[in-house]
């Protein structure tokens, strides 16, 4: 995958993570400039799992993924492979 891919979608996320074996662990990568990785820790979906007020939903679906623990400083490898610079 190259820089200039974006996975805006839930079937992108799908389609992209298809190619690894389901029980590889998943971290997320944040802050190019001083790269730390966390776990995920939830995944929802609003305005269905928004907290109710009785009012249908008229807001389109946007799944959101919440990041979780910190585990630490990003591995070298890969910032390499995310093309950012250590």
């Amino acid at each position: 995958m190259t820089d200039t891919t974006r996975l805006t979608t839930v079937g992108d996320a799908i389609a992209a993570l298809s190619a690894y074996d389901p029980n590889t662990p998943l971290r997320v990568a944040v802050q190019p400039g001083y790269p730390m990785h966390h776990l995920l820790a939830r995944v929802v979906c609003t305005p269905d799992d928004a907290e109710g007020d009785g009012t249908p939903p008229t807001d389109p679906p946007v799944v959101w993924l919440a990041l979780g623990e910190q585990v630490g400083h990003l591995p070298e490898s890969a910032a390499d492979a995310l093309g950012w610079s250590r």
